[in-house]
């Protein structure tokens, strides 16, 4: 059996990358993990954690066959619904974590906290001050 593997060398194509992020998305979004999916459609969960990733290309057959096991149609993993999360947004929400933060931020109440956290986070992942909104820029502590 040929698997297409992304190499060392070679970065995987960003359209295997948004079709691995959907599965991962719809896979979180049902509380399904990456074992049972596994189990479900008779391969090993690192299998499905590359096709997550878009280390390995997702055949047609297994695509139909996750498609039936997370409840949604091809188009939707694929991203031809015409609803889907784009492409560009899609990797970012597969990153381990993501979807996770998301939820707990939609929970806060507050604007202002939500505000601060923002703040915070673009610091941290900007690396510096000015890199952050400027609501954190002007703020004397």
């Amino acid at each position: 059996m040929i698997l297409s593997t992304v190499s060392e060398t070679h970065q995987a194509d960003p359209i295997d990358i948004a079709v691995g992020a959907r599965i991962r998305m719809r896979r979180k979004t049902l509380k399904v993990s990456q074992g049972a999916l596994a189990d479900t459609l008779g391969i090993t969960f690192q299998q499905v954690q590359k096709y997550e990733r878009g280390a390995n290309r997702v055949s047609a057959s297994m695509l139909v066959k996750i498609a039936r096991r997370l409840g949604c149609s091809v188009a939707s993993l694929i991203g031809e619904d015409g609803g889907s999360v784009d492409d560009q947004l899609a990797p970012r929400l597969a990153i381990p974590g993501a979807l996770d933060l998301l939820s707990a931020f939609s929970r806060i109440e507050s604007s202002e906290t939500r505000r601060r956290i923002l703040d915070l986070i673009s610091v941290l992942a900007g690396g510096a001050a000015e890199d952050a909104p400027a609501s954190a820029r002007h703020k004397t502590h």
